[in-house]
């Protein structure tokens, strides 16, 4: 619709220009025929007047071009760049306008009416959309939270955070909403999905979201929520320098299948559950897992699960400890490579052909260094060249099995280095390219290059030793997680129940949710000194003899399940209702809820006959 527009409103704009007797190539293709049969309706006023009102920034520029006045040029949108390239078509002398409007003549408009609570739009979205251009998982999921909706809820969830979502992925490419909402479905669900099918998991999602009487309102609101985290991390959004410089890194070594842990552990920074420096000491370990791996040609395909799974493992009363543990813990294909593993592949490994070497030598050059260098300002440089056909040179310097050692040595850390000569140095002998006046090795600012310029020659015991050299200074960049063993020791094992804490719940952590649970506990604790609470994995229970109360948290509220029959509770406002054989967290058959806005009294009036039904009483 938006494309005909556009072709329409630059056909009448090209026919006006054209001498009076030229003006209608085809019968209803006038200027002013196009105008009010198919871009305005001059009975009405307002944004009523236009026969297609677009969304933000494109509506006031289709409104600019339908107005014939001039978009504000600071307004991003492709639909003036879209309507420039169809007048420039339109003006091409060779072109038959009335060939082209009789093509236009052919277009005919499907207009589908559907009755609100009997017809699924999306169904019927996805059937007409099914032979044309393939959708984007963005575009179908968009369609999906906000179709069913009623037209003033939609505008509202569209613009409050849908909108402002999508521009926060503007510039970005397609596959990174894709990206961002598998890494979101893999924190819900605990499943990885294929990138194929995030759309499908989406809505498998948005369906059991939406059975624990929760909204869609309310799903998309968090789905924005996790949007700005993964922008933050992964698009560079963040506003920190020193967090920004460590997500950086991390994209750098292309570490995507991190971001299913890291999006919990942000939202765990932003809950105050643990602090800055923490979360900028557990990027750096993550960065160190990967970079180590990588460099010892460890296989990453399991890398996706380790990370999926990794935040069942933390404490968050002891957040980093737990983190160091689980890292230091990993077993077999899985594990953090040690020191000598990592030396080793540094020295011998061929790193040249590496394909993170540019994040490698610049995390190199850069160590200590307050004013950072951009290596992207240089090209790596063989110090002993890769010719075959080294020079007589060369080959007296390297000794009478030179070929071996080129062959061994030459792509290794201990040969490669950064210059801005390249092609000055070409193939020349060390003791030239050391001295060579304004860009030898001698006069070099780079650290890669030190101790370089007092070398006399340059032979296999010089590489070692420029590795040896190197690879220390790498074990200082990418250091292992360092805990006591009893510590180790004491996170090994299945965390049990009574190891969790409020802080394993993060719905409860931010205000007005903390204080109403606070009080909900006070008064729970007050009806008996036998009554104990406990932190549960997946909720939080009040106990007597057995548990008479569980809180469940969620986004939205609290859940209380009440061990107690509905039947035997006396409920006469018919809050509670009825879990017995249903699916639910918590130990009772009844649950009622609970939220910042219910009656508190009355709710705690059904929590002590639950307590009571328990001890035997009426």
């Amino acid at each position: 619709m938006t494309t005909v527009t556009l072709v329409l409103a630059a056909l009448a704009a090209r026919l006006e220009e054209l001498p009076e007797g030229q003006r209608e190539p085809r019968d209803g293709f006038s200027p002013r025929k196009i105008r009010n049969r198919y871009l305005l309706n001059d009975d009405e006023e307002g944004e009523r007047q236009f026969k297609l009102i677009l969304s933000q920034n494109d509506k006031d520029a289709l409104i600019a071009i339908l107005q014939g006045t001039e978009p504000a040029p600071d307004v991003a949108t492709r639909v003036t760049e879209n309507y420039a390239y169809f007048r420039r078509k339109l003006e091409d002398p060779k072109l038959d306008l009335a060939m082209f409007c009789r093509g236009l003549d052919k277009l005919v408009v499907v207009d589908v009416k559907l009755e609100r609570g009997v017809d699924n739009p999306q169904l019927v979205f996805e059937a007409m959309n099914s032979t044309g251009k393939k959708l984007s998982q963005a575009d179908l999921i968009r369609n999906y939270v906000l179709m069913d909706l009623p037209p003033k809820e939609q505008a509202k969830v569209y613009s409050a955070y849908w909108r402002p979502m999508e521009q926060e992925f503007s510039g970005a490419g397609e596959s990174q909403f894709d990206e961002f909402v598998r890494h979101y479905l893999t924190i819900k669900t605990g499943e990885i999905p294929r990138l194929d099918d995030i759309y499908d998991a989406f809505k498998t999602h948005a369906a059991t979201f939406t059975k624990k009487d929760e909204t869609i309102e309310s799903l998309v609101i968090e789905l924005r929520q996790y949007a700005g985290r993964y922008c933050a991390m992964a698009l560079g959004k963040e506003t920190d320098p020193a967090l920004r410089n460590a997500f950086k890194d991390l994209d750098q070594i292309k570490a995507d299948v991190v971001y299913p842990f890291l999006l919990d552990v942000y939202t765990d920074y932003e809950l105050g559950t643990l602090t800055r420096d923490d979360l900028l000491e557990i990027v750096d370990l993550i960065t160190s897992y990967i970079f180590r791996r990588a460099v010892c040609r460890m296989p990453p395909n399991s890398l996706n699960k380790t990370f999926a799974s990794f935040s069942s493992s933390v404490r968050k009363d002891r957040y980093l400890e737990s983190v160091k543990a689980h890292f230091l813990g990993l077993k077999s294909y899985r594990r953090i490579p040690t020191d000598a593993e990592f030396l080793a592949s540094l020295k011998s490994a061929d790193l040249y052909n590496f394909r993170r070497r540019s994040y490698f030598l610049r995390m190199l050059e850069n160590h200590g260094r307050k004013e950072r260098v951009t290596i992207e300002d240089y090209t790596i440089e063989h110090i002993m060249p890769q010719n075959e056909k080294l020079s007589n040179e060369w080959r007296a310097a390297l000794g009478d099995d030179w070929q071996d050692v080129q062959q061994t040595h030459l792509q290794t850390l201990g040969n490669l280095t950064l210059t801005g000569y390249n092609s000055e140095y070409s193939d020349h002998a060390f003791a030239k390219k050391r001295d060579m006046e304004g860009g030898g090795f001698k006069d070099s600012p780079l650290r890669l290059n030190k101790g370089l310029g007092n070398l006399e020659t340059w032979n296999v015991t010089a590489i070692q030793e420029r590795a040896e050299r190197l690879a220390d200074d790498a074990l200082k960049i990418w250091p292992l997680p360092v805990l006591p063993p009893e510590t180790i020791s004491e996170f090994q094992g299945k965390r049990s129940e009574s190891d969790f804490s409020i802080e394993d719940h993060p719905y409860l952590l931010r205000e007005p949710r903390r204080s109403l649970f606070e009080m909900l506990s006070a008064e729970l604790l007050a009806l008996d000194p036998g009554i104990t609470r406990q932190f549960r994995k997946l909720y939080v229970a009040f106990k007597a003899d057995t548990n008479f109360v569980d809180v469940i948290p969620q986004k939205a509220r609290l859940i209380l399940s009440l061990n107690i029959p509905i039947e035997t509770l006396h409920d006469e406002r018919g809050l509670a209702w009825d879990v017995n054989g249903k699916s639910h967290w918590g130990n009772g058959p009844t649950e009622v809820s609970l939220d910042e806005d219910t009656d508190l009294n009355y709710i705690l009036g059904l929590a002590r006959q639950a307590f009571e039904f328990q001890m035997g009483g009426e």
